[in-house]
């Protein structure tokens, strides 16, 4: 296939600021860009969990406009690797099983078909999984590929030093990772590697590995971390925070909304697609304005027109309008038992302490804004609670 070489639209992605650095330069890697050459590029996930952010979803969306200008794309599953574990900069990452990896890849691609073209008729994203080479490596090819390597080029490594520092124990086994992550990039002998800044050292082995074995230069081309700006917290699977893709329209939405006003620019930056000569415009709305049209943009991105339309008509009505929604969760409260029990069994709550909180911070209200100070607060009627600004649940009494 042919590649597009617009430079307008190659500057228009690159100026979006999603590419933070770039090996051998990020010059060299526009003018590859620019010059034509079909280039090979893949991005790599170890699918230890089923929690895709839009961390991931950006990073997946940048590949996919490589894919369009015409290049060859792959998605490549870490199915191999996720049963190593990648090294943290606290401790050995828990290893999985094969089981586990393989469920989490299926959650993996069924969330990522919006954003990424596996069934395009021309020139479609291809998935691949590192288990179909790293499982046939036998002990001497180990040790063939960690000849190319210093134990001091891995102790210097941030994450190890920090741990070193600690007193904290780094298993023989972690040294593997960045070895097996680096021949990823000699089997499939591609031209590129997308990855995380957090995944630099990884991909430069990859680099290292290309050079020796293929005599071959390979661009790393890495992507920034989706933060706070204002506090520098990631999104991040491990930690649990950030916007999860695997929502309905509607809660996908309402996480987009309930975000904090620092994130717009971010959000507009990295995980939309409106033409960057908006920005000014979009920012000049205001914090709500700007927002909604932010999680517009993305709700329609995984959900279609459609289903964006109706997620901020029902936003504008629940939470602008102060109106309940139709749909909310019933929780049935039974003769003589405790509304937190009920609660904590519905999964409205976590623990009873949860509840305290909440009801102490002022965060639960009926739905004609009463609002509910004592814990131990018993409904005798039908009552719909408001907790906190997006969540309402409908006590029903049972005998």
């Amino acid at each position: 296939m042919k590649t597009i070489t617009d430079l307008k639209r190659i500057k228009e992605l690159f100026d979006r600021g999603t590419v933070v650095e770039a090996f051998p330069s990020k010059e060299e890697l526009v003018a590859a860009l620019e010059n034509g050459k079909r280039l090979k590029i893949y991005i790599g996930f170890d699918p230890t969990s089923t929690a895709l952010h839009l961390g991931h979803a950006k990073n997946l969306m940048f590949l996919e406009e490589l894919r369009q200008l015409g290049h060859e794309v792959i998605v490549l599953f870490g199915d191999f690797t996720a049963m190593i574990g990648d090294p943290d900069k606290s401790a050995a990452r828990t290893q999985l099983t094969a089981e586990t990896v393989k469920k989490n890849v299926a959650d993996w691609v069924r969330q990522i078909k919006p954003i990424i073209d596996f069934e395009a008729a021309e020139n479609p994203a291809q998935l691949r999984y590192n288990s179909e080479w790293l499982s046939k490596l036998n002990f001497s090819d180990l040790v063939s590929l960690a000849s190319n390597f210093t134990v001091q080029q891995f102790i210097e490594r941030d994450l190890f030093e920090k741990r070193i520092k600690a007193g904290t124990p780094i298993h023989l086994h972690e040294f593997f990772y960045p070895l097996m992550q680096g021949y990823d990039s000699v089997a499939m002998d591609v031209d590129a590697e997308l990855c995380g800044t957090d995944q630099i050292f990884n991909a430069l082995a990859g680099r290292t590995l290309m050079k020796r074995l293929k005599n071959k230069d390979k661009f790393v081309i890495a992507l920034n971390l989706l933060a706070n700006p204002a506090t520098g917290q990631l999104m991040s699977k491990s930690n649990g925070t950030g916007v999860f893709i695997d929502q309905p329209a509607d809660k996908l939405f309402g996480s987009l909304m309930a975000l904090p006003d620092p994130m717009i620019e971010p959000l507009f930056m990295n995980c939309t697609r409106i033409p960057l000569a908006e920005k000014d415009d979009l920012m000049a709305l205001g914090p709500r304005e700007a927002k909604a049209r932010v999680a517009y943009d993305i709700v329609k991105r995984f959900h279609g027109e459609a289903a964006a339309e109706a997620a901020e008509s029902a936003f504008i009505a629940t939470f602008a309008k102060g109106t309940v929604p139709e749909d909310i969760q019933e929780v049935e409260l039974a003769a003589g038992e405790a509304l937190a029990d009920a609660l904590i069994k519905a999964g409205v709550v976590e623990s009873k302490t949860e509840w305290r909180r909440l009801v102490l911070d002022g965060a639960v209200k009926t739905d004609r804004e009463e609002k509910i100070d004592d814990p131990k607060f018993e409904p005798s009627e039908e009552t719909v609670l408001k907790i906190g600004k997006r969540r309402f649940v409908k006590v029903l009494m049972s005998d």
